[in-house]
């Protein structure tokens, strides 16, 4: 059932008789949630300065409403501690933007997972990781704030599994999807300078993400090598489409890259212009479409389409590049986008400023 962040539950005391009621009311991922005690909340909501009430984001085809009070309800559930809520808030602010696609990317048969990317000095402030095992286990902020993502998701937005949510078969991301950059040993500007915010102000970026990709080369020692790896991951036939793209570059891989004196606009253009499968080619795996690439669909598409390409994305703006990692090992990745064309569009957020306040 619908979790009710209206009206206090009584529950009984017993910790696990409380998280076993979280169960029977249908509110967890399958995973316990931390029972969400008024004290907890309240303790949440002291990091967000608008009213309780105040709405941060609506289902496009429901009407459903994230207030900031549900948002609070749902990071304690999920095990965040209070000084997270500023990121929940912009990252759903972010998702809140119309190119996002809120609905179709959780929604439909893609399967894909709101991907939160962190960058600036708030990734210290509340100690989020963006070094060794950046995307795995370890890490509270990472782990609880993706999760809370999770949760929000399926309490406030009814997104179930198998109803309203009809992944073919999902991802791991789906749990948890949050990762911070590093700044560490960063050659490049962080994201959230290159997206223009004032110093000192983090940004959140959503982007609507298929399965991980791990790429791996420990033997390439120039930026072409290092990233002629990235791009044939990006251009394989189960991943091609116009969609947008994310990639980590791990520190062996950065350093090759920027060592070089390239920078990332750089690596942005030589990996759209690597990322290409023929039209002949689309055509033998059945996966062009004229109706994608005319012209009176996407001037841009129909261009390269003229050329016999189809590349991943439009241009190279379309693909996002960070570092994040640990320092041993040339394992980068790259996340592909939800949808075979360009159903979603990333978006970010400046974390603890209202944009849109007077």
């Amino acid at each position: 059932m619908p979790l009710d962040i209206a009206r206090v539950h009584e529950v009984p005391d017993d910790l696990l008789a409380a998280i076993d009621y979280c169960y029977e009311q249908g509110w967890t991922d399958g995973l316990p949630v931390v029972p969400p005690t008024v004290e907890r909340v309240h303790a949440t909501l002291v990091y967000e300065g608008r009213p309780a009430e105040t709405v941060v984001a609506t289902h496009p085809a429901t009407g459903l409403e994230l207030s900031i009070h549900a948002t609070a309800v749902n990071a304690a559930m999920a095990g965040c501690l209070p000084e997270y809520l500023p990121v929940l808030i912009a990252a759903f602010e972010a998702m809140n933007q119309p190119d996002f696609n809120f609905h179709g990317s959780t929604a439909s048969t893609g399967g894909s997972a709101p991907m939160l990317i962190v960058s600036g000095p708030v990734v210290d402030d509340i100690g989020m990781n963006g070094d060794v095992n950046l995307f795995g286990p370890g890490n509270r902020a990472n782990a609880t704030i993706g999760r809370a993502v999770r949760l929000i998701l399926r309490n406030v937005f009814q997104m179930i599994p198998g109803i309203s949510d009809k992944s073919t078969q999902g991802n791991p991301g789906k749990y948890s999807f949050c990762i911070a950059e590093r700044a560490r040993g960063n050659p490049w500007p962080l994201l959230c300078e290159q997206q223009g915010y004032p110093q000192g102000v983090s940004s959140v970026t959503v982007f609507a993400g298929g399965g991980f990709c791990n790429v791996e080369n420990h033997g390439g020692n120039t930026p072409e090598q290092v990233l002629g790896s990235v791009a044939d991951a990006m251009a394989n036939y189960g991943c091609i489409t116009l969609g947008q793209s994310v990639v980590v570059l791990a520190p062996e891989h950065m350093k090759i890259v920027a060592d070089a004196g390239w920078s990332r606009q750089d690596a942005q253009a030589f990996l759209f212009a690597q990322a290409k499968r023929s039209v002949e080619g689309m055509r033998t795996v059945g996966k062009y479409r004229d109706s994608e690439y005319a012209k009176q669909h996407d001037a841009k598409a129909h261009a390269l389409v003229q050329e016999g390409f189809v590349h991943r994305g439009l241009t190279p703006d379309d693909i996002l590049i960070t570092l994040g990692g640990g320092d041993a090992g040339g394992h980068s990745c790259f996340i592909p986008s939800w949808s075979r064309g360009r159903g979603s569009i990333m978006q970010h957020r400046a974390i603890g400023v209202c944009i849109d306040c007077n």
